[in-house]
């Protein structure tokens, strides 16, 4: 295997595009060599555009290439199964976009074959790799706001009248909770170490969108008797916003969730008593993080710092919550 790793990019999807391949190209230890798309001219054009020396017209003509050491997943929700396992299968790490799969019974499948084929699997919740999180953590674990009473967090935006987006199809999974709220259920679950006994959701079904939910308002019960309380949406005005509320103080993050497009490093403010102050923690790009962190998994052996058995936990409270709004009650996790 050479220094860097070579990265192989399955889809033209515009996150892929527009932030996971720039990412790649500017970390310390990748480099995208190939990208595929199903129509081949996409493909290569999107490879000229980037600088990217190989385009392929199938996924399966990509993982046939024995110079990619690992891909990159941005297909539709409903074919992360299938392709994270045959990546996995031709020896390819894989590092797949959230949500990692459907349902907790596929995503149990792709670590179960990633751990035979001894690849490493990682879900990409990018924003997660930000050194900001690792600080609010020191803060919240240092009692300055108290004990933990609840958290708070929101993430939406406002595309729906994109109508042929696959965001909006049922059956390739579609819906405001995979797409968006994946993020508030991750971060509540990373900051306070635990897993959430039940869940209660309400949602927007809508019947213009293939009857996905486009806004969804959720409770989520953990041990305690504290809870996370979010709503996501891709029919609101654009937002991502998240607080933590202690005994004695709170957190602020309003922008968290690593999409900042800024020179000014991001914010944490903590607010105690009449007392607030504001923190920066440095301007990096949480996808370029990533890149490294996965590389560094493969090239030293480093542990990445989430399992892929966090992708399992995660979606289980997705799907949890995605069954509470469609039965319109509160579905217990333990």
């Amino acid at each position: 295997m050479s220094e860097k790793i070579r990265w192989g990019v399955m889809s033209t999807a515009k996150i892929a595009r527009t932030a996971v391949i720039p990412a790649i190209q500017n970390s310390n230890r990748g480099e995208v060599v190939a990208i595929a798309s199903r129509n081949e001219s996409r493909a290569a054009e999107v490879a000229a555009e980037l600088d990217i020396s190989k385009a392929y017209g199938s996924y399966d003509a990509l993982l046939a290439d024995e110079e990619i050491d690992a891909v990159y997943i941005s297909v539709p929700n409903h074919m992360h199964m299938e392709w994270t396992i045959k990546a996995a299968r031709a020896g390819k790490h894989v590092l797949c976009e959230k949500p990692a799969a459907l349902n907790e019974e596929q995503v149990s499948q792709m670590i179960e074959i990633c751990n035979q084929e001894q690849v490493v699997f990682a879900e990409a919740f990018m924003y997660r790799y930000h050194p900001k999180h690792a600080r609010v953590k020191e803060i919240i674990e240092s009692g300055e706001i108290g004990q933990v009473r609840a958290i708070h967090a929101n993430f939406t935006y406002n595309n729906c009248y994109d109508t042929e987006n696959v965001r909006f199809k049922k059956e390739m999974g579609g819906g405001s909770l995979y797409d968006v709220g994946v993020y508030p259920i991750s971060a509540a679950r990373m900051y306070l170490g635990q897993e959430p006994e039940a869940v209660t959701v309400h949602a927007l079904f809508s019947s213009d969108h293939d009857n996905v939910d486009m806004m969804a308002s959720g409770l989520v019960e953990f041990p305690e008797k504290v809870a996370l309380t979010f709503d996501c949406g891709m029919w609101a005005c654009s937002r991502a916003e998240l607080e933590i509320l202690g005994t004695e103080g709170r957190i602020e993050l309003p922008k968290v969730f690593g999409w900042e497009n800024s020179d000014i490093p991001p914010q944490i403010i903590i607010h105690t008593d009449d007392v607030s102050r504001e923190e920066r923690i440095s301007v990096s790009n949480s996808f370029v993080l990533q890149a490294d962190a996965f590389a560094d998994a493969i090239l030293d052996g480093t542990p990445l710092p989430f399992t892929p058995e966090d992708a399992l936990l995660n979606i289980r409270v997705v799907e949890a919550c995605i069954q509470s709004a469609q039965r319109r009650e509160r579905i217990a996790l333990l």
